[in-house]
């Protein structure tokens, strides 16, 4: 999965903050990520467009299908990356910095192999 970085990493926070909260919103994700609300609004458009995600009127955001996918490989990749780098003794913040730059640049292939040699 080669796809727009910044898009990933808006699904995954949505995808997260849908585990920790009842509805997510776009004031949410800014909170979240510590950004601008009018910056989160902007990325919530194009997710929309690119049919990765619903929002209702109310304002509530879904990950559809595809943005689900998307999200779902993401966090699996982070959570995975980040825990082995914390196992080879890098300190835990610095294995989740670098697994979140990892997460979008590795390969398929790569990604497997890594899961397989850890598991």
């Amino acid at each position: 999965m080669h796809g727009n970085e910044s898009a990933e990493n808006y699904l995954e926070t949505i995808l997260i903050l849908s585990q920790r909260l009842p509805v997510v919103r776009s004031v949410d994700v800014a909170t979240e990520l510590n950004f601008k609300k009018s910056s989160v609004s902007v990325a919530m458009k194009k997710l929309r467009e690119s049919d990765n995600i619903i929002v209702s009127p109310e304002g509530y955001i879904t990950l559809t299908e595809s943005g689900k996918k998307i999200a779902d490989c993401i966090y699996e990749r982070h959570t995975l990356l980040s825990s082995w780098l914390e196992r080879l003794g890098v300190n835990p913040k610095t294995a989740a910095e670098d697994a979140c730059r990892i997460e979008h640049v590795i390969s398929a292939e790569s990604f497997e192999a890594i899961k397989r040699h850890i598991k």
